[in-house]
């Protein structure tokens, strides 16, 4: 039996009015725990750049979870000031990407070649400390523009706030294989050892195109990522813009100055 426009319209209509909310009844039900997935990735993120995971190494989320709030400790920084705001904003909820992107709590970031728009009037970061003993590390967000994608991770930076300890990145879209290789365990080896800032505490460090040299004659340089040199650029534009005076400069001066963490 042929159906007539209208009943076959009308039908259409249905099944999509069927699907629609179908998938919206399962992204409300299942953001809970799609959120915890972010959460348990990051938190894994940083402990892999603190050197408390192997790189690639799966856990339980309740190992993860324990190892996290005993050995990491997140505290909030007023960007301008490079001083910690912990009574200010809460360190556990806190979303600094979520703040670079309300106008209510960030402002416009000055032209810079890593292309962030908007800095946030906080950041969260992260100190790594064994119970009872001294701070190890200071894990910083990065973030900015490679070829296809704004990159996200973290940098750790030993107390001195000068040596890099290592890097990772939970979130791009570059190109597998080329710019990808972000993600490659081996390249993310490169960076423990590396200077972040040259004597007179300006950011230096730099995703070169071709092969650093060894740390002692060559300490501020990364080898480049083959065939993926705008990734590269942008992997050296967007330490350079955290790490400077327009970010998190102010909090590492503040911590050379006053000797404490």
């Amino acid at each position: 039996m042929q159906h007539s426009t209208g009943y076959i319209i009308g039908f259409a209509v249905a099944v999509c009015l069927v699907c629609s909310v179908f998938v919206a009844s399962s992204a409300v039900l299942l953001k809970d725990r799609q959120d915890a997935n972010i959460l348990l990735d990051r938190q894994s993120k940083v402990l892999t750049v603190a050197g408390l995971m192997q790189e690639g190494q799966s856990l339980p989320a309740e190992e993860i979870g324990r190892i996290f709030a005993e050995s990491i400790k997140p505290r909030v920084v007023e960007i301008a000031s490079g001083s910690y705001a912990d009574t200010a904003v809460d360190a556990g909820s806190y979303d600094q990407r979520k703040a670079a992107s309300d106008p209510a709590r960030s402002k416009p970031a000055p032209k810079n070649g890593a292309r962030v728009m908007r800095v946030p009037d906080y950041g969260l970061v992260y100190l790594v400390q064994q119970p009872g003993e001294e701070v190890e590390a200071i894990i910083l967000p990065v973030e900015g523009k490679g070829l296809w994608s704004t990159l996200y991770g973290y940098i750790a930076l030993a107390p001195d706030t000068r040596t890099i300890k290592g890097i990772t990145f939970y979130e791009h879209g570059e190109t597998a294989g080329l710019g990808g290789e972000v993600d490659n365990p081996r390249w993310k080896a490169l960076w423990p050892g590396r200077l972040a800032f040259d004597e007179r505490w300006k950011p230096r460090i730099a995703v070169k195109k071709g092969a650093a040299g060894p740390i002692a004659s060559d300490p501020y340089n990364v080898d480049g990522l083959a065939g993926a040199t705008l990734t590269s650029r942008g992997v050296t534009n967007l330490l350079r813009f955290w790490l400077g005076n327009d970010a998190f400069g102010p909090y590492l001066a503040g911590i050379r100055s006053s000797g404490t963490l």
